[in-house]
């Protein structure tokens, strides 16, 4: 049975444990096709949900560029991931979608990672099949596991959840290693071991997307990704929708446009002097107070001054 969620009021340093909002994924995904957003930082998250998304996503690629400054490639440990899985969780109200990369380890390792991730608020968990030493999943090398090592790792991540409503999310990367009929193939052995929504990962035409649509239909929801210079292209979300997918991730969008805009900025800077021609082109002061629900003229009434456990 789902706990109902944290209220938004709730922010990350301070508040209490949120529950998975998989319920509320599941029923979102069934009224319609959602735009999943990766969110680089809490306040982009905040934005996201104010903007109208229906869900938040925390990217293994942008993670590990955006917070910690290193490529994709497995490098940010379990802790760190539960960590930020609860800065971004406490944030919002909307539900958050966690890439666990491969679940840390075998199948014991993966039910604690789940446990531990949806007690940080993720409302869904994805696990992809490649080898431990991972690449990001649009990059040529990639390496796969054997089907039914991540048959048991779904098999684990189902078992291992707490909340009914968590969605597993089973994502193959076979399509660049053994070819489309593998990743389909694989992806139906992923389904029947017990992952809730499937991710063919790097497909490279439209009309990919929409074989794995009909491969699936009635049978398991679908999602997509919509990496920006990747191998696939970028399908709009009516036409995925029309193929037949439930979710569109857009993982590292905001990182590469507020990158583009720093450099940008940077640039300004270094020939000017000052930032004045680019204020214009700022959030202010106002916007950022709204969207962090703080007046500054009774600080004491922000949600987080008022919350009473203390603060790590």
């Amino acid at each position: 049975m789902d706990v109902p969620a944290t209220p938004r009021s709730l922010p990350a340093p301070a508040g209490r444990a949120t529950a998975a909002g998989g319920a509320a994924l599941r029923r979102a995904a069934a009224e319609g096709t959602l735009g999943i957003v990766g969110a680089p930082f809490a306040l982009a998250a905040k934005l996201i949900e104010e903007r109208g998304f229906d869900a938040i996503y925390l990217s293994g690629a942008a993670f590990s560029a955006g917070t910690l400054g290193v490529p994709d490639i497995g490098l940010f440990t379990r802790d760190q991931l539960v960590e930020q899985t609860r800065i971004l969780a406490r944030s919002v109200s909307i539900p958050l979608v966690v890439d666990a990369d491969t679940g840390f380890g075998g199948p014991r390792q993966v039910e604690e990672t789940v446990r531990l991730l949806e007690e940080a608020g993720a409302a869904a968990i994805q696990l992809e099949d490649q080898l431990p030493a991972k690449r990001c999943g649009h990059l040529t090398g990639k390496q796969v596991v054997e089907r039914a090592e991540m048959e048991e790792k779904i098999a684990a991540a189902a078992a291992a959840r707490r909340h009914t409503g968590t969605v597993i999310i089973g994502r193959c990367d076979a399509r660049g290693v053994h070819g489309l009929d593998d990743c389909l193939s694989r992806l139906h052995a992923y389904r029947a071991a017990g992952a809730d929504w499937l991710f063919p990962e790097a497909l490279a035409s439209r009309e990919e997307f929409a074989r794995a649509g009909r491969e699936f239909a009635g049978s398991a929801p679908l999602l997509a990704n919509m990496t920006e210079f990747g191998v696939a292209p970028l399908v709009s979300l009516p036409d995925l929708a029309a193929c037949g997918f439930s979710a569109v991730l857009y993982p590292v969008t905001l990182l590469r446009l507020a990158m583009k805009a720093m450099e940008a900025g940077l640039a300004v800077l270094a020939a000017d002097g000052t930032q004045e021609s680019l204020l214009d082109l700022m959030q202010t002061r106002e916007e950022l107070y709204a969207l962090l629900d703080y007046d500054p003229a009774h600080p004491e009434l922000h949600p987080a001054a008022r919350d009473e456990e203390p603060r790590p």
